[in-house]
């Protein structure tokens, strides 16, 4: 592998003699190999590349190295803080609705049903298209709303999915988080401006500002439009909306589906061991920081935690030093800071170009615990805080993250906290709306929390999945664990990962899963830079390597709860 500094002669002497043959003129070929390939190097460090390809590489009748033909794959989230980057963007790889949406600032992906979808977060997306499909209702796209839902883009949205011929009803699926649902019905009541929607419009909303967004838009009064809290009475007026019978749901009534191998029983090999040698989750009387305090959604989320109880002693804003932030003393730095205050976990909300730089400056400063909120951070920012959080004391959890929660106890992050309660049920997410769903769910049928977390979206996040279950056998709270729920997706390895830990694990504790996209498309990225269904990453890998560790596994929302209730049992 190459070091994040770029390649070395010795790396650079290996792929010449691979292509060259033997002879003395090889000599008079290497200078300008060596300078061609640094060339290409810089050009992957420079703009943010994921892919610098030449393909193929000639000598010509002049002896000179000649680039026959190449590729580049810009990473997205570079692209967003590169906007001189646009001009590389080839249009004709895309359908005119995807093109629009991506000038909107909105993820989509063209499918084949009839039905609109957009929802907030790729994980609830996935799901909701696996549920949509399970009922035969088969949606026209893909379309995560994101971090915003401004009138201008919400307008943008709805004439996508309004005005595509094969739609025939919009679906809107939003569970309120970082997104208020309020905030999305003000927009969607703007960009409508008074009027029907062209085509029947069924909303589901619940979690944050969900109350306020039922009154804005049942005091639009539209007969078109319907709007519940509940995703299953969404579901069956969308049904009778397009007229579709649903067929009996397939598998077992437990809510496991059928994998290709029996369920089986893994004999551990080892038991509970884990690198951490004490408990670092924060707990209700944790100082916290935040980074970022200034900004307007961290100023909303800050005053949610401090309603929660949670221990804000400081924040940290560049330049900002000496303001207060709702009674919070602000400083430059996280150094700072600490010098004042005891500091056992930072909240990030800085934008994406610096949210990199402001982890590491958390890790600099030795602090215990680091939460960043922030989505769109470069692939590359995040290979190098891997690298120095790999050789420090601190732990991280994200970027693009939910955050974490101990229900009644702390709570750091952008959660709806109303859907989280104490109990026995330890929650570990890709995604951060499914969590939220998930947790409503549980909790509706009486099944409390001990933590839930999202280890975030990314390809390269701070503690993965079998980071934090090793970081949970280590922390006393594990022992009050009674049942292990995880919420996957397609794409990446992370699901197959931690079934292969769990099958060296004695962990005395039933494992469930569920892993959003059994429907997604080949090849597609759908929201999280990690979901994409490719040669790693499959739906039938990840069940099969779930089946062989013991998990028992949901086919989707429906069977979650029913299947924790059986393994408390």
């Amino acid at each position: 592998e190459l070091p994040l500094t770029g390649p070395e002669d010795r790396h650079l002497r290996s792929a010449f003699f691979h292509i060259m043959e033997r002879g003395e003129e090889r000599k008079n070929h290497w200078s300008a190999f060596r300078d061609l390939l640094m060339a290409l190097w810089q050009a992957v460090e420079d703009n943010g590349l994921l892919l610098g390809e030449i393909n193929p590489l000639v000598l010509d009748r002049e002896n000179k190295w000649l680039a026959l033909d190449g590729k580049a794959e810009i990473d997205d989230n570079v692209l967003a803080l590169r906007p001189d980057l646009e001009i590389h963007q080839m249009d004709e790889h895309y359908s005119p609705e995807e093109n629009s949406a991506r000038d909107a600032g909105l993820s989509y992906v063209e499918l084949d049903g009839s039905v609109g979808l957009l929802v907030n977060g790729a994980g609830l997306a996935m799901a909701t298209m696996d549920l949509l499909r399970d009922q035969d209702l088969i949606p026209a796209n893909f379309m995560d709303l994101g971090g915003a839902a401004d009138e201008e883009r919400m307008a943008k949205a709805l004439q996508l999915l309004f005005y595509h011929s094969r739609v025939q009803a919009v679906f809107l699926n939003l569970f309120g988080g970082i997104v208020s649902c309020e905030s999305v019905a003000k927009a969607l009541a703007g960009a409508l401006k008074g009027g029907p929607p062209p085509k029947p419009l069924v909303l589901r909303m619940d979690g944050t500002g969900a109350d306020e967004a039922e009154k804005i838009i049942t005091e639009l009064n539209q007969p078109t439009i319907f709007i519940s809290k509940d995703l299953n009475k969404t579901l069956a007026r969308l049904r009778e909306t397009i007229a579709v019978q649903p067929k009996p749901k397939k598998g077992p009534e437990s809510g496991t589906v059928e994998i290709l191998i029996p369920r089986q029983t893994p004999s551990p090999t080892k038991k509970c061991e884990s690198p951490y040698t004490e408990p670092i989750f924060p707990r209700a009387d944790t100082p916290v920081l935040i980074q970022g305090i200034t900004g307007k959604a961290a100023q909303v989320h800050v005053q949610r935690m401090k309603d929660y109880g949670v221990n804000i002693v400081a924040g940290a804003t560049p330049f900002k030093g000496g303001w207060e932030v709702q009674d919070i003393p602000v400083y430059d730095g996280v150094r700072q800071a600490k010098s004042d205050h005891d500091i056992g976990a930072t909240m990030i909300f800085v934008p994406a170009g610096s949210a990199g730089d402001a982890i590491l400056e958390a890790v600099d400063s030795d602090i215990p615990f680091i939460v960043c909120i922030t989505e769109g951070l470069p692939q590359r920012d995040m290979l190098n805080v891997r690298q120095e959080i790999a050789r420090s004391n601190s732990r991280l959890i994200g970027p693009n993250t939910p955050g974490l929660i101990i229900p009644n106890e702390i709570k750091l992050g952008i959660m709806p906290e109303s859907v989280f309660t104490p109990g026995p049920v330890a929650l570990i997410s890709r995604s951060g709306t499914l969590t939220y769903e998930a947790a409503s769910r549980l909790s509706a049928a009486g099944i409390g929390q001990r933590i839930c977390l999202g280890v975030g979206g990314d390809p390269f996040v701070g503690l993965d999945f079998v980071e934090v279950v090793q970081t949970l056998q280590a922390d006393p709270l594990f022992e009050e664990v009674e049942a292990l729920v995880v919420l996957g997706e397609v794409g990446g390895r992370a699901e197959e990962n931690l079934a292969e830990y769990v099958q060296t694990q004695d962990l005395n504790k039933p494992v469930i899963a569920m892993v959003a996209g059994r429907t997604a498309p080949p090849g597609k990225r759908l929201g999280h830079a990690g979901a994409i269904l490719e040669q790693d990453g499959g739906m039938e890998e990840k069940l099969t390597a779930m089946a062989r560790a013991g998990f028992t596994v949901c086919p989707d929302l429906d069977g979650l709860a029913p299947a924790v209730a059986q393994a408390l049992e």
